[in-house]
């Protein structure tokens, strides 16, 4: 049996303490679902018991699949599970300081309005920074590694990076800006103060711009190019005559994976311009069509490229 069958096979001995983790972020969601429905209290314009559940939601995600891609590091398994307990152990201690601060009915992010407050919120920083540098080690290792073919290693690859890179715009919403409100230490709205007309469920900002959405769009890159990976080696299986060669899902990963990081740019660019999300300017339309433009190009390329190499040595054409 080849080492990619081997790893393949090993995605059935998922990483116990984040597997935990996850279920208890399940549990977390419904609770906090119940507190959405039946709690009637308001932070910021929005029900208090939201953040944890969409904080919950997003690393039910995310945690579900570093618990996956671990135990596919098998040469150095214990390293890679040494940091699967780093990421279990500070993402509960996130999510508990963030669900101590809603029992209490304040905001647990730039929260400064009391020595306490800002302790947990110092905390906060420090359970995150070291999630991150946990990712760090990751990262490192899973360029170590192939994971099945070169389309899904490099979609794991590259989906670790885009999402530390989009886990560091946290740090943008920190320190001094003409729109804090008073006793917060930063703010996730830029032009507007955080609060007031929001996107249903979401929480952005309708009225300003919004950090908080190229935050999420990077973090997110670990589950949306990994399964675009495998959504194309499934067509390829299904006998796409497109995705057949190899060589063109990994183009396709590649076009992908910039074209994400164009998107993360993007709406990172028109939230410093305090645009709303669903109002953006003119030029932030023009950046947007062009970035849509290039991408279909972009696939264009990547799944004619080898299509046309192979119909020129099957007439005997060579370079």
């Amino acid at each position: 049996m080849d080492n990619s069958k081997r790893n393949y096979l090993s995605l059935s001995r998922l990483h116990p303490p984040l597997l935990f983790v996850v279920a208890l972020m399940g549990l977390l969601a419904v609770v906090s679902l119940a507190g959405v429905l039946f709690d009637d209290r308001i932070l910021f314009g929005v029900p208090i018991w939201e953040k944890p559940l969409k904080f919950s939601l997003s690393f039910m995600l995310y945690g579900g699949v570093i618990a996956a891609l671990i135990p596919l590091m098998t040469r150095h398994r214990r390293l890679a599970g040494a940091f699967g307990w780093v990421i279990a152990v500070s993402w509960l201690a996130e999510m508990g300081l963030i669900t101590m601060q809603v029992v209490r009915g304040t905001s647990s992010h730039f929260n400064g309005a009391t020595e306490f407050d800002g302790m947990v919120f110092t905390l906060m920083g420090v359970s995150i920074a070291v999630l991150w540098f946990a990712n760090l080690g990751l990262a490192v290792l899973s360029w170590i590694y192939r994971f099945g073919d070169r389309a899904v290693t490099w979609s794991i690859r590259a989906g670790v990076v885009v999402s530390m890179a989009g886990a560091l715009v946290g740090g943008m919403m920190i320190g001094p800006r003409d729109n804090l409100a008073e006793d917060m230490i930063g703010a996730h709205s830029v032009g507007v103060p955080d609060g007031g007309e929001v996107i249903p469920f979401l929480g952005w900002s309708a009225t300003g711009g919004d950090l908080r959405i190229g935050h999420f769009v990077g973090l997110h890159a670990l589950q949306v190019l990994p399964l675009l990976a495998l959504w194309l080696g499934h067509r390829a299986a299904r006998g796409s005559r497109w995705l057949a060669d190899e060589r063109s899902r990994l183009r396709v990963v590649g076009v992908a994976t910039l074209a994400y990081v164009g998107l993360t740019v993007l709406v990172i660019w028109q939230a410093m311009r305090a645009e709303p999300l669903l109002r953006p300017s003119g030029l932030v339309i023009a950046a947007a069509l062009g970035l849509v433009a290039a991408t279909a190009a972009g696939v264009w390329w990547a799944v004619r490229t080898p299509r046309r190499s192979r119909a020129l040595v099957s007439e005997g054409v060579t370079e």
